[in-house]
């Protein structure tokens, strides 16, 4: 038996609905913010993601599905949903156009990473990106859209931590200082981090090694070291979060895991599904479709993991209303009746009725005893009796109940 790859996971039928039910109010949501849809594809040309995501992180050194395809070139799954938009945006000068531009997206991701509860390897992402506006009124509707979200699919035990990682500028600073306080215990570092302390020591803090996280606590944070526009703008997205009435903590310790982040980090963090977890996170990235190769045009968004967030709702002891159930099952005995429900079955799916019909052969009683099984709501029996009346038998399937009809009754009679 062939079963599926490690770090995936079939979605069934029994499930499906869950799914429909967190997409179609997200994609709601997002339109009330007025943001519209993209697509891109599932793989993009690695150089991408090595530049904007940089090659510094988990994600580039360790996470990608990376390959050759037939043309020797070099092509990665997509591992996070920021950088394709930014480049459709760039490719598709859509920064020609009104700005700011507002996007959302529901996508497959791909990340080589150890499976845990909520976490694969191919997960799949809600994500939203605002492009042309360096205002903090935009970092905080980002916010005030995944705030909106979680509350509307039931979440209460969910908490909204802020930092500011700074600008080039600013971060040179905090450079120096991180180096300075890490040199005595760079023997003890791991080898990733042994690199990443002169290419990148911020990302030491991010680093998933136990000894890695002992020795960056007490570290020089970020908030100590931002300059004056940094400040400014911390401290506008705190006055536009407290107008829009969201709760928050500043935290300095978040820096999340990708090198394109400036100034705005977020996190909205649940210890609802054993140790905390981080279901939805962001921020502003105001050099990455620069970066690119686009103009200089700053961008802010979040990402959002659908598996974690229907983990988080199961926890949280939602309920997602199941799927209406099938209208109406045709049973039918004998050829003539057979061609005659083949008939009626189609007329009524093209008024809009959700209809099924026997594939198996089965006599009269295990007709209708599948039809219980599949929780139709209504059977109707076309027999030879049925036939010579021009009556249908509708069968109420919950009561029992059974009534004489015509045919161009049975529509009303179920709607």
């Amino acid at each position: 038996m062939i079963n599926a790859p490690k770090g995936t996971k079939d979605i069934l039928p029994s499930q499906v609905h869950k799914w429909h039910y967190v997409e179609k109010a997200f994609a709601e949501i997002c339109k009330r913010y007025g943001f519209r849809e993209i697509r891109t594809p599932v793989f993009e040309h690695t150089e991408l993601f090595t530049r904007g995501v940089g090659d510094t992180t988990d994600i580039v050194e360790k996470q990608m599905y990376t390959f050759l395809d037939y043309g020797n070139r070099s092509i990665t799954l997509r591992p996070e949903g920021t950088s394709p938009v930014v480049r459709a945006f760039v490719e598709h000068r859509q920064y020609a156009e009104v700005q700011p531009t507002k996007y959302y997206y529901n996508i497959p991701c791909f990340r080589y990473e150890k499976p845990q509860s909520g976490r694969l390897r191919e997960f799949h992402q809600f994500g939203i990106e605002i492009f042309g506006t360096m205002d903090m009124m935009a970092d905080a509707e980002v916010i005030a859209l995944g705030y909106d979200f979680l509350q509307e699919m039931g979440i209460k035990d969910i908490e909204l931590r802020i930092n500011s990682i700074g600008c080039p500028k600013c971060r040179e600073s905090h450079r120096k200082a991180l180096k300075e306080f890490l040199e005595p215990k760079f023997d003890e570092l791991c080898d990733t981090c042994k690199i990443r302390y002169e290419k990148n020591p911020l990302r030491i803090l991010d680093c998933k090694s136990e000894i890695c996280q002992r020795l960056s606590k007490g570290a020089p944070t970020m908030l100590e070291y931002l300059c004056d526009e940094c400040k400014t703008a911390f401290e506008d997205l705190q006055g536009n979060l407290k107008a829009y009435h969201i709760p928050f903590q500043v935290d300095a310790g978040i820096v999340r895991g990708l090198d394109y982040y400036t100034k705005t980090a977020f996190e909205f963090v649940t210890n609802s599904i054993g140790a905390q977890g981080t279901v939805c996170g962001g921020g502003r990235y105001d050099h990455l479709i620069e970066q690119l190769g686009g103009p200089p045009i700053p961008g802010v968004g979040f990402g959002l993991g659908i598996e974690r967030l229907l983990l988080v709702m199961e926890s949280n002891g939602v309920e997602i209303p199941q799927p209406e159930p099938l209208e109406l099952f045709i049973a039918v005995i004998g050829e003539e009746s057979k061609s005659y429900g083949l008939t009626l079955a189609r007329s009524l799916r093209e008024k809009g009725l959700s209809v099924a019909m026997d594939t198996l052969s089965r006599n009269m009683k295990g007709q209708l005893k599948y039809a219980d099984r599949i929780h139709a709501k209504y059977a109707v029996v076309i027999g030879e009796e049925e036939m010579a009346q021009k009556k249908l038998t509708l069968r109420n399937m919950e009561t029992g109940q059974q009534q004489l009809v015509s045919p161009e009754d049975i529509e009303g009679y179920i709607k």
